[in-house]
């Protein structure tokens, strides 16, 4: 047992922790995505970026998720905060050298991997030090930081482009590695509990829990699918050099639209959190999300398209709070790392593999085709899902959380 004040100073400092890794990563991805195309001028090259994150989701997944079941998860954030320090200090260097581009993609793999055992392992993490009742507010808060770093990041980031590349990735380098020793600092209630299970089976029991779980399924598959072909987020420096005629400033201005529009959805679901048809409100805030990307995808205005960013944003983080509430809550401790981890492969497809597949439909079909098609692509899946997963459509509250506490 812990006392009620190291609760509330874990919470603080995985907050606190969460909001740092999230404002170092949306500072260097602002950085790569400019860095890359301004140096090939080519939609794939942006595409690839996206990719290179993403295969070490899936190469390690057989790992990643037994890992924050068998470890001490609070060591296995700080080791992935490093390794994602190591990675950007790489960058930083092969943009000082001017190396070749294939280079930039190697490291990013790296940052890959580090990000593949910190998801599960934060994810796993915060239900340890939250006790269930007030579960799905901690979820919000937690929504807030990370969307209050996602504002700051990318716009400190495009600022910082404009002064050298050089200064932003070494700047990501030393923030990355500073969140290492706040989660060292969190105090545990309990120590995770140890299996003997291979690391295979592990895995494997992650995706076998989350198949028998429909309603499971259906809100994470929803997301994937609805961000894998609706987000545009790679596609800005292309809007940015080639349709809306700006610089790196306003990339991390476009940036941070989502997260502005985010955040205030954030606040006012820890106020006033889901209650009632939980199901019903992740289907149209999915479905209104793929109708801003439309909206986007249209607009030649700086001010427009930056009002159509920020709607995406407000309607994914109802997505998003549903989808991880829903996760955590249904999932026991001792399956939630392995659970976690097929979780974070999911949100790693639908956002780095979704890079990719924009960059490829961009090279096929421009970047304003590829916006537009992913946006309808999002809104078809909303239907589709509806139809296909029931019992998600019809789920009215969070199972134990506050509402029935």
């Amino acid at each position: 047992m812990v006392s009620s004040f190291s609760v509330g100073r874990n919470i603080v400092l995985f907050l606190l922790m969460r909001g740092l890794g999230a404002f170092t990563a949306q500072m260097l991805d602002v950085a790569i995505g400019w860095h890359v195309y301004s140096r090939t001028g080519s939609a794939l090259s942006l595409g690839l970026v996206g990719l290179a994150q993403f295969l070490p989701l899936l190469v390690l997944l057989r790992w990643s998720g037994p890992a924050a079941d068998r470890h001490d998860r609070r060591k296995i954030s700080a080791l992935a905060a490093l390794g994602q320090g190591a990675a950007s200090l790489a960058i930083f260097f092969i943009a000082f050298f001017d190396a070749p581009i294939p280079w930039i993609y190697l490291a990013l793999f790296a940052l890959g991997a580090s990000r593949a055992f910190s998801g599960p392992a934060n994810s796993a993490l915060l239900p340890q030090i939250v006790d269930r009742a007030h579960f799905s507010r901690a979820v919000a808060l937690s929504t807030t930081m990370f969307q209050a770093a996602t504002i700051a990041g990318p716009a400190l980031g495009g600022l910082l482009y404009a002064l050298g590349a050089e200064k932003i990735f070494l700047a990501c380098a030393i923030l990355a590695a500073a969140a290492a020793p706040l989660a060292l600092t969190i105090v545990m209630p309990n120590a995770p509990a140890e299996t003997k299970t291979t690391d295979e089976k592990n895995a494997l029991d992650g995706l076998r829990y989350i198949w028998s779980n429909k309603v499971l399924l259906g809100s994470i598959s929803l997301d994937l699918f609805a961000v894998l072909f609706g987000g545009v987020t790679a596609l800005l420096p292309i809007y940015c050099r080639d349709i809306l005629h700006v610089g790196p400033e306003v990339l991390g201005f476009l940036r941070a639209a989502p997260a502005a529009g985010a955040i205030c959805v954030s606040l006012l679901l820890s106020v006033f959190p889901l209650r009632r048809r939980v199901g019903v409100k992740m289907f149209a805030a999915v479905a209104a999300y793929g109708l801003a990307t439309v909206v986007f995808a249209l607009s030649q205005n700086i001010w427009l398209s930056a009002a159509a960013l920020a709607s995406l944003g407000a309607f994914d983080v109802v997505s998003m709070v549903v989808r991880q509430t829903l996760s955590q809550i249904a999932t026991p401790d001792f399956m939630r790392g392995r659970v976690s981890a097929v979780n974070f492969l999911f949100i790693g497809a639908s956002n780095q593999l979704g890079e990719f597949e924009s960059g490829v439909a961009a090279s096929l079909l421009g970047a304003v085709g590829a916006a537009l098609f992913g946006g309808v692509a999002a809104i078809v899946v909303v239907g589709l899902w509806a139809a296909l997963f029931p019992d998600l459509r019809r789920a009215d509250r969070f199972q134990g959380s506050e509402e029935k506490a």
